[in-house]
């Protein structure tokens, strides 16, 4: 069983993003992975969001040797640059062939992730696509597809994590009276798309502008709204 689960979580003016949302999806693996309850870390990451306008949080919980959950953080600062990112900070997908996706927790043991970025290569992020070509996520993010009005991304099968910014996504999709389908679909589909972008706890939405070297229409007009409904969402209105 590898080591401990975690959450990274955005703080924004001494305020942990989404920090409700968090708790509950740690707690919600701490019960399947170790049939306990998680420690309660609410006071622990409020403590250490103090000091700083914006920063990222790891947040661990990890069994002890001789039994029981031990909670850790730590921050760091965070670019500004990389929140909600535009233009020249777009991303970049190199597909990485898989067999299944990496499933619904974030391990504390990113091995695998550290070898599918150091495959993808400077400058690219990775893109899991099973053997047929199915799409399945991001190493860091959920997948999202535009054509025309209507939005898709991968379902929750297990296979994916089950993404803090993937749900704020889709409240403010509906909100803004935006469909979108929870649905498998292949790399074709992708790279025929009007649109791509990811959501991730830290980033937020990141519009997609190449995939394996093929450029994608980026920032385009849905990409575009639900990024301002979900920094909304985050920040309030004023940023």
């Amino acid at each position: 069983m590898r080591d401990g689960v975690f959450e990274t979580i955005l703080i924004f003016e001494d305020r942990p993003v989404e920090l409700d949302a968090h708790l509950e999806r740690i707690a919600a693996s701490v019960r399947a992975v170790y049939g306990e309850e998680a420690p309660d870390t609410r006071e622990l990451v409020l403590a250490n969001a103090r000091g700083g306008w914006l920063g990222r949080m790891r947040l661990t919980v990890e069994p002890l040797p001789r039994g029981g959950l031990d909670a850790s953080v730590l921050v760091a600062p965070f670019d500004p640059n990389n929140v909600f990112p535009t233009g020249e900070f777009a991303s970049e997908l190199k597909t990485l062939v898989v067999d299944r996706g990496y499933g619904e927790h974030k391990w504390a043991d990113r091995a695998m992730l550290s070898r599918a970025e150091a495959e993808a290569g400077p400058g690219a992020a990775p893109l899991l696509v099973r053997a047929d070509g199915t799409v399945l996520e991001g190493s860091r993010a959920n997948v999202f597809v535009v054509r025309g009005r209507t939005v898709s991304t991968p379902p929750l099968d297990g296979e994916i994590l089950p993404g803090v910014a993937r749900s704020g996504l889709l409240e403010v999709a509906a909100e803004y009276g935006i469909e979108v389908v929870e649905e498998q679909f292949d790399l074709d589909v992708l790279l025929a798309a009007d649109e791509v972008f990811l959501t991730n706890s830290l980033r937020g939405v990141e519009p997609v502008r190449a995939i394996d070297g093929k450029q994608i229409p980026s920032e385009g007009p849905i990409t575009t709204a639900l990024a301002e409904g979900l920094r909304q969402r985050w920040f309030g209105p004023w940023t």
